[in-house]
């Protein structure tokens, strides 16, 4: 058993999606067919991937459903964690009843047990003094923060001595390694590895923390930066 990370998988395969990816980039020229192939190759039905958001383009659950069935349609218990683009995402019972081998996590926890190892996600934000964030973000941040507690705080009473690996949409810092609120709450409960994704292109990827700051590994897995290969974290 062992866990992956791919982040930024942007799916549209309903028909009434136009969503090309190759305007993007080489990064991005027949993604899906690359990915699959890796995917296939390294990833067992025992493993674990996670997917740390913008996983569809749909609008709507309904819309989704093409882009879940290939992902079902892939080896492995898949673990998806809400991103900016997922605008369908909702109804969190209903996706979790939908297939056996895909989890949506929002407020809660995942236990690996073959690995002793707790995974908590969500979505994330921009932080204060990022590019990105404005005073208009601070509720949505507050908000996230939250989820992120409690997803944790469920962990930790569940299974104490578990290892803990946080999987982000957004990065939780930049390439400097400042503190943010939520790298200081990865450091306060002890979590092993953090994998974020959001980031694309060349001048992007060097703007997310990498490496090891104050005992977390931090791990950038957005699917262009990983050539569509999922990234093996933990064995």
């Amino acid at each position: 058993m062992r866990i992956f990370a791919i982040a930024d998988l942007h799916l549209s395969f309903n028909e009434n999606i136009d969503k090309p990816m190759n305007i993007f980039g080489c990064g991005w020229e027949n993604h899906t067919e690359r990915m699959k192939e890796a995917w296939e190759k390294l990833v067992s039905d025992d493993d674990i991937v996670l997917i740390p958001g913008d996983i569809s383009w749909a609008m709507k659950i309904e819309e989704a459903i093409d882009d879940f069935d290939w992902l079902h349609s892939l080896p492995g218990t898949k673990l998806i964690s809400k991103g900016n683009h997922d605008l369908w995402w909702g109804r969190i019972n209903y996706l979790n009843s939908l297939y056996d081998d895909i989890v949506f996590l929002q407020n809660q926890c995942y236990y690996v047990e073959g690995l002793n190892t707790m995974i908590c996600a969500t979505r994330g934000w921009p932080y204060p003094g990022s590019d990105e964030y404005t005073d208009h973000d601070d509720k949505i941040y507050k908000r996230e923060l939250m989820r992120l507690s409690l997803g944790l705080e469920a962990a930790k009473e569940a299974a104490p001595d578990a290892n803990l690996i946080v999987a982000l949409h957004y990065p939780p810092s930049g390439a400097d390694g400042r503190e943010t609120e939520f790298t200081e709450m990865l450091e306060e409960y002890g979590v092993s590895q953090c994998a974020y994704g959001h980031l694309h292109g060349g001048i992007a990827f060097g703007r997310g923390i990498k490496g090891v700051y104050r005992g977390v590994e931090y791990k950038l897995v957005s699917q262009d930066y990983l050539g569509g290969i999922p990234k093996l974290i933990l064995e």
